[in-house]
C-alpha cells in the first residue's frame, strides 16, 4: 500500500513531512526509529472521521528535509512536534506515540502542556525504562559503524527485513517488500540520511525522560496507554511504575494480549476501537473505563 500524498511543513527545525487525513479536531500521530508515519495508516483510517489526522516523519526519517547538522535526540524531536503545531495552527491536539515516538511525544507533552488535549501511549520507551535490552545489539553495531550494511541487506532482502523486524511484529511473515522498502528507503538513501538514523539511535537515552517527570505530574489531560503483550522487546514494569503513570490525568492501561511493539501498524480492531471511542466521545473523559483485552486477534495483511 503506497503512502497517502505527503506534504511538508517548513520548521525551524526542517521541512517536516506528514500526511493528512479526516477532519474534526487535530490528532497527531508519531512513530518510532526506524519507521514513519506509514505506521499508523490503519488506525488513522478507523478515526479520519472523528479527527483530523497528522501522522508525521520525525527528523531523519522518512520523508522530513533533515538539515546535514540537525540535532536529532528525542528533546529535538520534541520541539520539533511543538514547531509543527505552530506553523499548522493546531492550538490543541490529541497525541499518539509508540516506541520511541512514545518517548518523543511524552517529552512534548511535559513542555508544551497546553497543547495536549489528550496523550495516548502505546508500547514504548518510558522514564528509565529504555533502551531495551533488546536493542542493545543494534546500539552497538551502530556505534561500530555497521548500521550501512545492516540496512543494505534489509532492502535487499525482505526476508532479512522480516528478520530484524520480527521482534517488534506480530506477524512478520506479513511484512509486505513494499512497505519495508517504505520505512528502509529513506533512511538509507544517501549517507547523510543513515548518520541522521545513526545520531539518533546513539542518542537513545533515558536522561530525556527523566529530565521531564517533575513536568508530567503537572499534565492534567488525559492519558491513556496501550500495551502490546506479545513477546516483549520491552520490560513490562511491575506496578506503577514510569513518568506516565504520575500524570494526574493517567487512565488505566488497555492491555492486549499477543501484540507486539509495532502493533499500531495493524489497526487491530480492540485498539482502534477504543481510540475511537475515546475521541468521538464529546464528553470522554466519563466514558474511559478499564479495558483488558486478552486473546486479541490477528492484524492485517501488510
Amino acid at each position: 500500500m503506497p503512502r497517502h500524498e505527503i506534504r511538508h511543513a517548513v520548521t525551524p527545525f526542517g521541512e517536516v513531512a506528514y500526511e493528512e487525513r479526516g477532519h474534526g479536531p487535530a490528532a497527531l500521530f508519531v512513530h518510532g526509529v526506524f519507521l514513519n508515519g506509514h505506521l499508523w495508516r490503519h488506525v488513522v483510517d478507523r478515526v479520519a472521521d472523528v479527527r483530523r489526522c497528522f501522522a508525521v516523519d520525525l527528523l531523519g526519517h522518512g520523508a522530513t528535509r533533515t538539515p546535514a547538522d540537525a540535532d536529532v535526540s528525542l528533546t529535538a524531536q520534541a520541539e520539533m512536534l511543538e514547531a509543527f503545531c505552530a506553523r499548522l495552527g493546531l492550538a490543541q491536539v490529541d497525541v499518539v506515540g509508540n516506541d520511541s515516538g512514545s518517548a518523543v511525544v511524552q517529552i512534548f507533552a511535559a513542555r508544551h502542556l497546553e497543547r495536549i488535549r489528550t496523550l495516548t501511549l502505546t508500547n514504548g520507551d518510558v522514564h528509565t525504562n529504555f533502551p531495551p535490552e533488546a536493542v542493545r545489539p543494534l546500539i552497538d553495531a551502530t556505534a561500530q559503524g555497521l548500521l550501512p550494511g545492516i540496512g543494505q541487506r534489509m532492502l535487499e532482502d525482505v526476508e532479512n527485513a522480516r528478520a530484524q523486524f520480527a521482534v517488534g511484529y506480530e506477524h512478520p511473515e506479513r511484512l509486505s517488500a513494499e512497505t519495508a522498502r517504505t520505512y528502509l528507503e529513506p533512511l538509507f538513501a544517501t549517507p547523510e540520511a543513515t548518520r541522521h538514523l545513526e545520531r539518533f539511535i546513539l542518542g537513545l537515552d533515558s536522561r530525556h525522560t527523566v529530565a521531564i517527570a517533575p513536568l508530567l505530574r503537572r499534565l492534567h489531560a488525559p492519558t491513556l496507554r496501550r500495551v502490546g503483550h506479545g513477546r516483549r522487546l520491552l520490560r513490562r514494569p511491575r506496578g506503577p511504575t514510569g513518568s506516565a503513570t504520575r500524570c494526574p490525568g493517567a487512565r488505566p492501561v488497555i492491555e492486549l494480549d499477543g501484540a507486539k511493539l509495532f502493533f499500531p501498524r495493524s489497526g487491530r480492531t480492540p485498539l482502534a476501537a477504543a481510540l475511537r471511542g475515546a475521541l468521538a466521545c464529546e464528553r470522554w473523559r466519563r466514558c474511559l473505563r478499564r479495558l483488558v483485552i486478552r486473546r486479541g486477534g490477528s492484524s492485517g495483511a501488510r
